[in-house]
């Protein structure tokens, strides 16, 4: 029920046009019922199957006040024009009724599509803000594929399922509702038996309705695994086919698929099951109704004429379509709960760096950066920084050294609060960074990382990442400091050149020196370069230094690097070992020291 709610409240901005989609319903279905009721018991009197009506009954409003009203109008018209004028005129009452009777159909189609197209966008945008606002923590403990399956698959297969539910809902149960209501008036004790009976098909289509919500659970998860697999190997192609791994990758994809076909594929056939079995069910309720009720009619009960018994059945034959409708709809709502309830994890998911309520405004970074007794782990008990004491001040450059999983990522990561701490406290300029305002403090920080985060769009619009209102010269003065702007110039179409996917189309040296161009542009207070060089050959690395060496101009800074020619100039080297500083000090006092520092130098494994 809550995941139907959730859906539902996304609904709410659309009940103008759920309220106009009711009312061209029900005139829709009043058409309908007109043209069964009525077109019945003229065919009668016109073929002389029963006597005319000659005295005007006047109208009352019960089923066989308005039929006999109906039929004296009519066998006027048959004695003033004739047998074949009344055939023409029923012709042609036959023909506007069902024009208006799909006219008001469309209307009701018309008036819905703003609220399901409308529900599914908003649905998108708020997944997507949701994702933006996710810890970072988040997409290293899930699977970037799956992500990508919730958010995509799963609200499509909402729009297929749900969204056709709210619609059969709306529309099919409308009919339903109307032809029970006129069945009441025709025979209520032949609408008696049916109501009895027909449960028995409902407690059938929904126990196989709740199979169906189990394996589209399963279902959807394998299409998550099957997407992550596909973004590891086109994002990894380079290392596959050096390590010859196209064949292990192969079956493992094959496994999988093949475990999605065969989940699918019951999924399918039960989904498959609905129509004909609601339809066969449908049916076995008819075979009921007509046996019972011509039992009544042969027998000249009272209560049911064959007129009327007549006219019943034609009318409740009315109740098969939209009722099959509603139970295929009822099989595909669940597999669109399946999604719904993958989407809710998403969410739902806590977003654990928040900001204070009246939360302090920061604009300049004045005096230090101080981290006090700081302990950070991922899992409890799991420890990933331990007793953290370390002290940056403003104009410094600090470099962070160690083996691969010291902790030196993690730390830097916290200053911008993408983690915070378990323990401790980091502040700028005596404060708790937890009592700034989170958009203003991340404003203080530029970073330039290992990997060259860049999106397919234009050189320009990469730089100018974030930021509105950029000038031309402004981007250019930051690409030159990149040295950046005489490559770019000899693309095509210069800064407005798109760089592909991920940067595709660029060298690596080339896709770093944007990502420090856009640092330059952005002007931060506070630089963290994450190991910004390690990737690159001899060549783009002395571009690359020399354009971080102009970026750390006047800038207090971050390093993490694996390279001595990075490090040995730092104002002070922090030494991390497991999740603790072991050593710290310049590279002349941490060379001396004959520790941790020196090994690495000797063996160039900073990281």
């Amino acid at each position: 029920m809550n995941r139907v709610k959730s859906i539902l409240k996304y609904a709410r901005a659309y009940w103008g046009h759920v309220s106009l989609n009711l009312l061209f319903n029900i005139i829709s279905n009043i058409f309908s019922v007109f043209s069964i009721v009525m077109i019945i018991p003229i065919l009668q009197l016109l073929f002389e199957q029963v006597k005319p009506v000659t005295t005007d009954p006047g109208i009352h409003f019960s089923a066989s006040g308005i039929l006999n009203y109906f039929n004296f109008r009519f066998s006027l018209i048959i004695s003033e024009h004739g047998r074949i004028q009344a055939l023409v005129f029923l012709c042609i009452t036959i023909i506007i009724i069902f024009f208006l009777k799909n006219l008001f159909r469309y209307a009701a189609l018309y008036a819905i599509a703003p609220m399901r197209h409308g529900i599914i966008r908003n649905m998108r945008n708020d997944i997507f803000s949701k994702v933006l606002f996710l810890p970072v923590s988040y997409f290293t403990e899930g699977r970037k594929g799956d992500i990508m399956s919730r958010c995509a698959t799963d609200v499509q297969e909402i729009d297929w399922s749900i969204m056709y539910f709210m619609e059969s809902v709306f529309n099919e149960s409308i009919t339903v509702i109307i032809t029970l209501v006129t069945l009441i008036y025709i025979s209520p004790q032949l609408t008696l038996f049916v109501l009895l009976i027909l449960p028995v098909s409902g407690l059938i289509i929904g126990r196989i309705g709740k199979t169906l919500k189990r394996e589209s659970i399963k279902g959807q998860g394998l299409m998550g695994d099957l997407l992550s697999l596909l973004d590891e190997t086109i994002s990894g192609n380079r290392i596959i086919k050096a390590f010859n791994a196209e064949k292990y990758l192969s079956k493992k994809f094959t496994d999988d698929s093949m475990n999605y076909y065969h989940v699918s594929k019951s999924m399918q056939r039960k989904k498959d099951l609905s129509s004909p079995l609601s339809e066969f069910l449908g049916i076995s309720v008819v075979v009921a109704v007509l046996y019972y009720g011509g039992s009544l009619a042969l027998n000249h009960d009272p209560s049911l004429q064959a007129p009327t018994f007549i006219t019943f059945v034609a009318m409740f034959s009315q109740i098969i379509s939209p009722a099959k409708s509603l139970a295929t709809a009822y099989y595909n709502i669940q597999k669109g709960l399946a999604s719904v309830e993958r989407i809710q994890e998403v969410m739902n998911a806590e977003i654990k760096i928040t900001e204070k309520q009246n939360a302090a405004s920061i604009s300049s970074f004045n005096e230090s950066i101080e981290l006090k007794n700081i302990s950070f782990s991922h899992v409890e008990g799991k420890s990933v920084l331990q007793n953290i004491q370390l002290r940056i001040e403003k104009g410094k450059v600090i470099a962070l050294v160690g083996p691969s999983g010291a902790g030196k990522s993690t730390l830097a990561d916290m200053l911008p609060r993408f983690f915070d701490p378990t323990t401790g406290t980091i502040e700028i300029d005596g404060k708790d960074i937890r009592n700034y305002r989170l958009a203003e403090l991340r404003k203080l920080f530029g970073m330039v990382t290992q990997d060259a985060v860049l999106f397919n769009d234009t050189l320009f619009n990469n730089i100018a990442f974030g930021l509105t209102g950029v000038t031309q010269e402004e981007v250019e003065r930051a690409a030159k400091v990149a040295n950046a702007h005489n490559f770019i110039l000899k693309k095509e179409n210069g800064y407005q050149t798109l760089i592909g996917d991920r940067g595709n189309r660029l060298s690596g040296g080339e896709r770093q020196r944007i990502t420090i161009a856009r640092a330059v542009l952005r002007n931060p207070a506070i630089l963290i370069l994450d190991e910004a060089t390690s990737s690159l050959d001899t060549e783009s690395e002395q571009l690359v230094q020399e354009a971080l060496n102009n970026l750390m101009k006047n800038h207090t800074a971050v390093v993490i690097a694996h390279r001595l020619s990075t490090v040995q100039h730092a104002d002070e080297i922090i030494v991390m070992n497991a999740g603790r500083i072991e050593e710290r000090g310049t590279h002349q006092q941490l060379m001396l020291q004959n520790g941790l520092y020196k090994k690495l130098v000797d063996l160039q494994a900073f990281a």
